[in-house]
């Protein structure tokens, strides 16, 4: 079998076996198989999910990562290989990246002699949850890395195409709930209580002013509130309402203010209508920041690989690679997919063709970046 047959049959093999965040488990059974036939060493770390592979030897260390878990959505595509586990689905492309840094690893062992270090390979459960790359950081896979490299598949990229950008790259990643508490009454009688959907309604319009009025134009922003609940009958005014929503900037000090603005708001509405207004944020990971040196060389050995090199626009989804990236410097980039349907849609369907020429770019990168000071 080819090398290209080898990786998309290991890809489609996950595609039908896909597991939830902290539910890899046959997911990485598969993967340490693969991994040991091929000679490659496995870190012992202590990991219920995921796992890290070495080749190379020497002082110098460059870590390459990979994805693992899917989503909680029924796949609507029509292939032999669609989802064998219902309401689970790779609607992301964790299979995709998966199976592009197993070739990797088969690469750079057959290079392994002529290393001028280690690489090391992270195969990362719990990403769509945001807490896999704390996992494996505090399960040491860090330990003594000079410098990582990670991928995603851009479904509106032709396959061929690379793009990464220096800096900011994505948003960081919180979610807030509000819980308004007033009084509740009968819908007769509005005068007797103190209408919770009311002062909810006031506080989504006004929460939309944070971007428009409070924030520098030119600063990329997003406040969405995503559910509002409350009430369970036509007729009473119900005692509290639930809203729940997302912020994503690029920088802390915008992040800190909208923040800062949520609560000021909350508090002033809560006032003026005299009722109570909880607010209660969920930190997720912090944007994604690209060390600019290796986002340029990254992008440099694209050129020499023959990719169509372009300036990725900045994302306002999130991204667990970002917590890496607060510990050592590296680079995360975009290779195309060609997918008519995006990210976390039932109908994605990522071009396999892109995965032999992310594996052997991948490989190129890791062995290159080893020769740097």
């Amino acid at each position: 079998m080819s090398f290209a047959g080898q990786l998309i049959n290991w890809r489609r093999e996950l595609h039908q076996h896909p597991e939830l965040s902290l539910q890899e488990f046959e997911t990485t059974r598969r993967i340490r198989h693969w991994l040991e036939s091929a000679g490659l060493r496995l870190l012992p770390l202590t990991l219920p999910t995921g796992v890290v592979a070495e080749v190379g030897s020497g002082e110098k260390v460059i870590a390459l990562r990979a994805d693992i878990d899917a989503l909680p959505i029924d796949e609507a595509v029509d292939v032999p290989f669609a989802s064998r586990n219902p309401g689970v689905m790779h609607a992301c492309g964790h299979d995709i990246h998966t199976s592009v840094m197993l070739g990797a690893a088969l690469l750079l062992k057959e290079k392994e002699p002529q290393l001028a270090g280690r690489v090391r390979i992270l195969f990362q459960p719990a990403e769509e949850n945001f807490g896999g790359a704390k996992r494996l950081i505090q399960a040491g896979a860090l330990d003594k890395v000079n410098a990582i490299f990670g991928m995603h598949n851009q479904p509106g990229l032709p396959v061929g195409t690379f793009a990464t950008r220096g800096g900011a790259f994505y948003a960081n990643v919180d979610r807030f709930s509000l819980k308004v508490t007033g009084k509740g009454a009968h819908a007769a009688r509005p005068h007797e209580g103190n209408d919770a959907i009311l002062l909810a309604s006031q506080l989504v319009v006004a929460l939309q002013s944070i971007a428009s009025r409070n924030i520098n134009t030119l600063d990329s922003v997003v406040l969405s509130v995503t559910r509002i609940q409350g009430g369970n009958t036509w007729n009473v005014l119900p005692e509290a309402v639930e809203l729940e929503g997302t912020l994503r900037t690029h920088q802390i000090a915008v992040r800190d203010q909208v923040k800062r603005r949520v609560n000021e708001i909350a508090a002033g509405l809560a006032q003026a209508f005299d009722a109570e207004i909880a607010v209660t944020w969920f930190e997720g990971p912090a944007a994604l920041v690209n060390h600019e040196r290796w986002a340029t060389f990254a992008r440099d050995v694209a050129d020499w690989h023959g990719y169509r090199t372009e300036e990725a626009d900045l994302h306002m989804g999130g991204e667990d690679f970002a917590v890496y990236l607060h510990h050592i410097p590296g680079a995360f980039v975009s290779i195309g997919s060609s997918s008519e349907y995006g990210l976390h849609h039932p109908a994605f369907n990522p071009d396999e063709q892109l995965i032999e020429g992310a594996a052997r770019y991948f490989a190129l990168l890791a062995e290159k970046a080893l020769l740097q000071h």
